[in-house]
């Protein structure tokens, strides 16, 4: 199956960005953003598309790395200047496993769907910032989360300007990907509102539905968001498919380290990494 196979061309005519209807698919995409951040394209991937995703996620799985621990919305350690019940230094749960890009196979749907150009033009007309790159980190440029019982993503800022997801397998319940859109910007840090989304009073959280085959173009870094504690001994798997308007941008190693388990990438071609 090759990766325009898995999407639905119809609806998302991605090989024709000229087209009328990818037109009409871009700038409602663009909307949606300019309104709440956040672009949900409901069925991108075909229904067989996403049963392929969720077979590579399940044998994926076993060899996701576990991190997990207590984390800040502003994903980072608090100074000692604020004080004890300010938003940064609200210490939160947080629990996932990531697949690294360096032992996602040249086979896997999810990395074709990643690798291939009219995917990233697509993404790059959507969010309008000029020539958009693979991420050059070898571990972090795509990742497979894979979320069990008991994980969650604590709310948080991204530290980045934008993320891309591909939803692939819902859990039982739980894992809901909540939001409260904007609620911050580059003048104001806004953290009465913060304060109030961390202390679970703010009336604004959106929960978006983030069906299996929905890609997510979604802009978080004024954005609060989070993931609910997971249920059920179903997995939650979510591609994170990562781009850079610099074509040279990588992850730290202390951020490899506590991801990944591992500062450098394997060694070994993807497409003969041993079976699990």
């Amino acid at each position: 199956m090759k990766p325009l196979d898995l999407i639905d061309l119809e609806r998302y005519p991605i090989s024709d960005l000229e087209s009328a209807v990818a037109q009409r698919v871009i700038a409602n995409a663009r909307e949606q953003i300019a309104a709440m951040g956040a672009a949900e394209l409901s069925g991108f991937v075909t229904p067989e598309g996403v049963a392929a995703l969720v077979a590579d996620a399940e044998s994926l799985a076993e060899r996701a790395h576990p991190s997990g621990g207590v984390g800040t919305a502003y994903l980072e350690l608090p100074s000692d200047e604020w004080p004890s019940d300010h938003p940064r230094q609200t210490w939160m749960n947080y629990g996932v496993r990531a697949v690294g890009y360096d032992v996602i196979p040249f086979s896997s749907p999810l990395r074709q769907i990643y690798e291939a150009p009219e995917v990233s033009a697509f993404i790059e007309a959507v969010l309008n910032r000029g020539p958009l790159f693979h991420y050059a980190d070898p571990c972090g440029a795509l990742n497979l989360a894979v979320m069990g019982e008991g994980d969650e993503l604590q709310w948080h800022f991204d530290q980045t300007d934008f993320v891309v997801s591909l939803a692939i397998q819902d859990a039982d319940a739980g894992g809901d990907f909540d939001v409260v859109p904007r609620i911050r910007s580059a003048e104001n840090e806004n953290y009465d509102d913060v304060r109030r989304v961390l202390d679970g009073s703010h009336p604004d959280v959106l929960t978006l539905e983030m069906t299996p085959g929905t890609l997510l173009i979604f802009e978080g870094r004024h954005s609060i968001h989070r993931v609910s504690p997971i249920q059920g001994a179903t997995l939650r798997h979510v591609g994170l498919l990562a781009y850079d308007t610099k074509p040279t941008t990588v992850s730290s190693e202390l951020l490899r380290e506590i991801r990944y388990g591992r500062v450098t990438p394997f060694d070994t071609p993807p497409q003969t990494w041993p079976a699990a």
